[in-house]
This record gives structure tokens, sequence and C-alpha cells, in this order.
């Protein structure tokens, strides 16, 4: 019976994918790996790098075995690593994925001085007053007036959206654009039910929030949407 290989090794345009099976022993996998790479290894100053992805499958690696991986590829000549992916998370990571992708309500009202950050959506039921900010990595949603800052997808986040009941904010901020809060309407007038978005310019775009229907259609987590 033949014996299964443990790395399978892979040319592509971009460079190497090494695919490690997730099944054997790690001191038989990293002395597998050695002797495939040594073999298929071939020194020549002039040759130009070569981008080295790995697959670990569902075999998750501690940061020494990580390091242990990386050196045992960068030794090759001419081998550099681009990344280690596997199809498993530490726990920490999966609590900050879970964090991300929940909606966070908080019933109060945030003053001067006042930060409240969430690092997922967030939910406002309450004013933000001049001098308050407001940030969250997904999506704001404000259920009173928005007189302060706010900043949608601060972790980089292009698709996230602020909505306000009263849009009148000193800033507007969505990933890495920013916009103050124009000028065209007069300070008495209330702007009702509104949204701000990234527009294919890349320029933060404040319209009626039924707009949102069409540009984000599964906006919310929530049965139905907007």
């Amino acid at each position: 019976m033949k014996k299964m290989q443990n790395v399978t090794i892979k040319g592509t345009k971009d460079g190497i994918i090494l695919h490690l099976d997730d099944s054997c022993s790690y001191d038989e996998l990293k002395k597998e790996l050695d002797q495939k790479l040594s073999a298929n290894s071939r020194i020549n100053e002039d040759q130009p790098l070569t981008s080295v992805k790995v697959q670990m499958g569902n075999r998750l690696l501690t940061e020494k075995q990580n390091e242990e991986i990386k050196d045992l590829i960068r030794q090759k000549k001419n081998l550099v690593v681009d990344e280690i992916v596997s199809n498993v998370i530490t726990i920490e990571e999966a609590k900050r994925k879970k964090a991300e992708s929940e909606i966070k309500s908080v019933n109060r009202i945030i003053r001067s001085g006042q930060v409240l950050e969430v690092p997922g959506d967030l939910l406002l039921v309450g004013d933000v007053n001049p001098g308050g900010t407001i940030k969250a990595g997904g999506n704001i949603f404000v259920m009173g007036t928005l007189k302060g800052i706010a900043h949608a997808g601060c972790f980089g986040d292009d698709q996230a959206v602020i909505t306000a009941s009263i849009m009148k904010p000193s800033q507007l901020r969505i990933s890495d654009c920013i916009n103050r809060s124009p000028d065209q309407f007069a300070e008495t007038e209330e702007r009702l039910l509104e949204c701000a978005f990234i527009d294919d310019n890349r320029q933060i775009v404040v319209d009626r929030i039924q707009v949102l229907m069409h540009l984000r259609p599964n906006l919310t987590r929530l049965e139905g949407g907007l």
C-alpha cells in the first residue's frame, strides 16, 4: 500500500502552495517538509524570491511551531513565507470575531468629552451631544440626535454605515474617510432618519435612510433587515 504524502507542493503563478497533512504528528510533518524542500531546492543566487503559502488544514500550530515552520522554509534558498493559514482559530480569535459580529445595544446619552466604542455594530438609544464620540467596528445606529462625532467601520470596513433619527453631526467617519457636517442645512432644520455611507468615489454621502434597502440589502442580522 502506497504511503500517503504528508506534504504536497503545488506551484502557481504567484509562487508555491504547501499543503500539510493535519492527521500526522507534528514531528513527522516537519521532517517530511524538510526533506521535500531540500529535494526541490535549487541554489541560484540570481533566482528571485519565491513566495510560499502554507495551508495547515485542520491543524492549529502554537506560536513556537508556527515560527519553526517559517524558519525551516526560510532556510531554503530563494523561499519566503507569505502566510500560514489554518481552518481552525484560537479561542481568543473566536471571541474577537464573535464580538465583532454582535450588535451592542446601549441606552444612554454620550456627553461632551465621552467616548463610546464597541467592536461590532452599535445601537445607541439616546443622543450624542456635541463633543461626544461614538466608534464602532461595524455599523452605527443612533435612535436619537447625533450632534457629535460618529466613526463607523473603524477597523477598515468600507461597507459600514451610520444612521440617526436626527442627523446633525460635527463629524462623520467611515473606515478611513472623513466628512464634516454639511453646511447646506439650516441650523434649525431637523434632518430626520438619515444615513451616511461611502459612495463609489470614496466620499461619505448623507441620504435618506430608505436608500439603504438598495445599497446595503444585507445590512442587518435581524430578520427582514431595514
